[in-house]
């Protein structure tokens, strides 16, 4: 894969991109996991579906030439928008706006699959990801969306902090929680989106919250959370990337393997050391 790599373009594509989306997704979705909305990823990667489904099927039936990635990915911040207002709407049952917004879209995705004649390779990669989807255009939108991502979580790190373990402090503190909670959805809509090429659309959310769930019963501290979860998502793209490659497999379904690999390490790592500490304690 090395030599291939220097020779091709679409494999220098997809490995720079990888090692984005293996930062910025489990950096963000630590957050989502502490805020315990786990589930708003696979609600949004849903819409996405419906998203990219209308792509294709207006490149299909109508010639009209918008590459389904960025109709995905506005689909995707137009329902990360309405999950927001339906959490205002719903302030006793915040949760219910998750199941509408992924009901919603598994709907629209059926529709819109229909009507342009059923699945191809292209909705299939979609799906699960390609190692050979990513061109050199979704590489650099990917980079921007990076980018943008890390500079608001540099700039909003305080906030998104208290927010996420003392809302009411957060907010007698003087934070808008209105104001940041929106653009928390909203930067879960763009990293989703960005996501899809790698891993897939059925499978972005395990790349959100199996690292972090592995980081969690070993790490020590929130920081060192996000450290360990960053390193764990690096890890899984890679081997993930290298695995599809050579097995000439969908790439989503690897990283997500290696990924759960990495969690059973973690809690036997921890239940070990849980045991070991007994016994001296016992001694």
């Amino acid at each position: 894969m090395l030599a291939n790599f220097f020779e091709y373009e679409f494999l220098q594509n997809t490995f720079y991109t990888g090692l984005l989306i293996g930062l910025i997704a489990p950096l963000l979705g630590t957050f989502i996991v502490v805020r315990r909305l786990s589930l708003i990823a696979d609600a949004l990667s849903h819409v996405t579906l419906a998203g990219i489904a209308f792509g294709l099927l207006l490149e299909k039936k109508y010639a009209v030439g918008i590459t389904p990635f960025y109709t995905g990915m506005a689909f995707s911040v137009i329902a990360s928008v309405f999950v927001e207002q339906l959490r205002r709407v719903y302030k006793a049952y915040q949760e219910l706006a998750i199941p509408i917004i992924l009901s919603g879209g598994v709907g629209l995705s059926v529709i819109f699959i229909s009507l342009a004649n059923g699945f191809n390779t292209d909705l299939y990669n979609y799906l699960f990801g390609s190692v050979s989807a990513v061109s050199r255009a979704d590489m650099w939108m990917i980079i921007g969306i990076s980018v943008i991502v890390l500079t608001t979580l540099f700039l909003f790190y305080k906030e998104l902090f208290m927010l996420s373990f003392d809302e009411e402090h957060a907010v007698v503190s003087g934070i808008h929680s209105k104001r940041i909670h929106f653009l928390f959805i909203v930067l879960t809509a763009l990293v989703i989106a960005a996501s899809i090429r790698i891993v897939g659309v059925l499978l972005v959310s395990a790349l959100m919250t199996l690292p972090v769930a592995a980081s969690i019963r070993i790490a020590k501290g929130f920081k060192q959370t996000i450290l360990l979860s960053i390193i764990f998502g690096e890890t899984s793209v890679i081997l993930g990337l290298i695995s599809g490659y050579y097995f000439e497999i969908p790439p989503g379904g690897t990283i997500v393997v290696i990924s759960i690999i990495i969690l059973l390490i973690c809690i036997s790592v921890k239940r070990l050391w849980f045991t070991l500490s007994r016994k001296k304690a016992i001694q």
